[in-house]
């Protein structure tokens, strides 16, 4: 039975399973958007997303922390600097998993684990509203122009 098996092994010792989990999570804020497996993308999120809650708090301390599986200390301070301001306001799910389909070789599902950055795009109603009241300035400044015109002229 699988009885209170809290991770996949990803069939690994685990020293490899933890090196393997740092060069991928260090990959993924190198680049913010990584190609891997399903099952290597769900532990990764895992340890990814606690690494940014944490990081959403710049001490000394969370620093540290994090700082014991990221060794690039470049990266380091990218999470720390550009990447956590963003999900302040966010509670959790600063990943998402994008299916892509099978791997050729063997069959493996194939997915794209990228960190969700938030884009600031007017809503759709909103565009439509401010197209409406500035269409609606130019008819009136138009219509003005032209009972001025017809004014001076009687």
């Amino acid at each position: 039975m699988k009885h209170r098996i809290g991770f996949n092994a990803l069939s690994r010792k685990s020293a490899e399973r933890k090196a393997l989990k740092r060069n991928m999570v260090t990959s993924l804020f190198r680049y913010e958007r990584i190609e891997t497996t399903k099952a290597k993308a769900l532990e990764i999120r895992r340890m990814a997303e606690k690494m940014i809650t944490r990081a959403k708090v710049d001490s000394v301390h969370t620093r540290r922390m994090v700082g014991r599986d990221i060794k690039d200390e470049a990266i380091l301070a990218k999470l720390f600097t550009q990447i956590a301001p963003l999900f302040v306001d966010r509670n959790g799910g600063y990943t998402r998993i994008l299916k892509t389909g099978n791997r050729l070789g063997d069959a493996a599902q194939m997915v794209i684990l990228e960190l969700v950055v938030k884009t600031e795009k007017p809503k759709k109603k909103e565009a439509k509203k401010e197209a409406k009241k500035e269409s609606s300035k130019e008819d009136k400044t138009a219509s003005e122009e032209t009972e001025s015109v017809s004014e001076e002229a009687k």
